[in-house]
């Protein structure tokens, strides 16, 4: 069976096709993405500017003929943090599914941390233990906690590295000067507060085995000295607590507009990738996390894996 996934996330919209059946492991046959950053495009009364709606129905319109061109038997659709957040959501819903005949699922935040948890207990396998999962999307931050494939605790707080660009460091992939010490130091108080109800509810909770995902996690990771993308897929990464302060330590020197010429930092992200780190820093160290495994699979895999999981047995 051929299933595509469309993702509309903060900060792409990704179609992901894999082949696979019941009970296999999805392989990709077919992936693209568009660079839209939705989450940098919600105005100061909380709706999705135009230019945002424009750019969303266009890339899903484009999204949906790849999929078509590709043999996709089931189109899988939904839209995260960004669409989740805005005020005129349902409008922009309305005429994404009019002009395009895309019937986006808006996920909640505990979904997300539900999907992803999912994704990362298959990929580790029952030998993992219970699992502590982090989650640095464009919009939130999820994490969740648990022995089964369905998490005893999976949460979601406003937390992402493009809201906090935007928001907090009011940086932009063209900005040519740091951000100032200040406006950091005010960035981790945010960061602080945000994250105790967090920590309230996670105290319930225990893990042997703490991992995290996405692609925030997976560019500090390289940056912190883990092997990278062409190492191939099943090469182990982790992220240690003192590697990623060493990285906060030069990064946040470093021009936004000049963050993508370090490697295995991605052009599209660069300029989020300081919030995308104080976040990271502050959740390990009120989680008593000293290191991460990094998982290669995530939210669309969850999603895919959930969808396998309906088929009957062939």
């Amino acid at each position: 069976m051929r299933l595509g996934v469309l993702d509309v996330g903060s900060n792409t919209v990704h179609l992901l096709v894999v082949d696979a059946h019941h009970g296999a492991h999805p392989w990709p046959a077919h992936s693209e993405k568009s660079v839209l950053r939705l989450a940098e495009q919600i105005g100061p009364d909380g709706e999705l500017t135009r230019a945002g709606e424009d750019a969303l129905v266009a890339a899903v319109a484009e999204a949906r003929a790849a999929a078509d061109r590709a043999g996709v038997d089931d189109l899988l659709t939904f839209a995260t943090s960004a669409v989740r957040d805005a005020t005129n959501a349902p409008q922009v819903l309305a005429r994404v599914r009019a002009q395009t005949g895309v019937r986006l699922r808006v996920l909640s935040g505990a979904d997300e941390a539900r999907m992803t948890f999912l994704a990362v207990r298959r990929w580790f396998g029952w030998s993992a233990g219970r699992l502590l999962v982090l989650d640095i999307g464009g919009g939130s931050l999820e994490v969740a906690a648990g022995i089964d494939e369905q998490p005893d605790v999976a949460l979601s707080v406003p937390l992402g590295a493009g809201r906090l660009s935007r928001e907090r460091l009011q940086v932009g992939e063209d900005t040519a000067t740091p951000p100032a010490a200040e406006r950091i130091e005010k960035l981790r108080e945010y960061v602080e507060q945000t994250l105790d109800p967090v920590l309230e509810k996670m105290g319930r909770a225990d893990w042997e085995r703490p991992v995290a995902t996405s692609k925030t996690f997976r560019m500090l990771a390289r940056l912190a000295g883990a092997a990278p993308s062409g190492a191939g897929l099943w090469t182990r990464r982790t992220l240690t607590h003192t590697g990623l302060r060493q990285v906060i330590g030069f990064i946040r020197h470093i021009p936004p507009s000049q963050l993508s010429e370090l490697e295995g930092v991605g052009s599209s992200r660069a300029h989020q990738l300081l919030a995308g780190a104080v976040v990271a820093e502050a959740a390990m160290r009120r989680l008593g996390v000293e290191s991460l495994d990094i998982c290669p699979w995530a939210l669309r895999e969850g999603v895919i894996l959930r969808r396998l999981d309906q088929l009957e047995p062939t």
